[in-house]
């Protein structure tokens, strides 16, 4: 949306069981949202830790905060030129939904998962789980400091509205409607309402490139940013040791 403060949310899917790439969609959307061409974008660490992407070349420096999650063969990349950003993504499985929420969760949160009909309480969990890590990562703390029991705007729907996160000022989170059995959040730093834009990437313009986040280029000066490119779920590691 030109001259409006708009967050991109790009879906990658991997081929034949691959993971797709982060790499080619931070270019995209370094391209996109920075107005250059692919060739003078690259990925690096901004001061915080936080990936980020910047266009170089001829032009003055520009730089765009980005986030990234993967779930399996999936990758989801999150662009916005005014400032902080998070995303995460999720598959829908099964899951013991409200045990696990009762042992994460603020009291509040399990307590209203437990009333929810229990053919939806899988995604309702998994909402509240996606939109944690997304605002722990537009916070740059991750989980960090109890950021499980941090809490959010519930009850959690698809529409792609931003909601302000109860008791964290500038936050907003929600969920922008996705097919295919993914739940993603995406969460800004941003006071007023801000639109959601989500793209598609199909799977041949992502995978078979054999870049990764942080390849260097001819004649680029790039940082490698490893963890951009294998930052993955941390819901299994807490679902194996509940």
């Amino acid at each position: 949306m030109p001259g409006r403060d708009t967050a991109y949310v790009w879906i990658g899917r991997g081929v034949g069981g691959r993971p797709a790439p982060a790499g080619r969609l931070l270019r995209r959307a370094g391209a996109a949202l920075l107005g250059r061409a692919e060739a003078e974008i690259v990925v690096a660490h901004g001061r915080d830790g936080r990936p980020l992407v910047a266009g170089c070349g001829a032009g003055a420096r520009a730089e765009l905060a980005v986030s990234v999650s993967r779930s399996g063969s999936v990758v989801v990349v999150a662009a916005r030129a005014g400032g902080p950003v998070g995303v995460d993504v999720e598959r829908h499985r099964p899951l013991p939904a409200a045990a696990l929420a009762r042992r994460w969760y603020a009291p509040v949160e399990a307590g209203w998962l437990a009333g929810r009909p229990a053919d939806g309480q899988v995604a309702d969990f998994l909402r509240l789980w996606t939109a944690k890590e997304a605002v722990g990562k537009a916070l740059g703390v991750g989980l960090r400091d109890g950021g499980l029991r941090r809490r959010m705007p519930v009850p959690v729907g698809s529409d792609g509205s931003l909601r302000p996160v109860p008791g964290v000022a500038r936050l907003r989170v929600g969920h922008p409607g996705v097919a295919g059995g993914l739940v993603v959040a995406l969460a800004v730093d941003a006071v007023d309402a801000v639109p959601v834009e989500v793209v598609v990437v199909e799977a041949d313009e992502v995978v078979g490139t054999g870049e990764e986040v942080g390849a260097a280029r001819p004649g680029a000066h790039v940082a490698a940013v490893r963890s951009a490119s294998t930052e993955r779920t941390s819901l299994p590691v807490v679902v194996r040791g509940s």
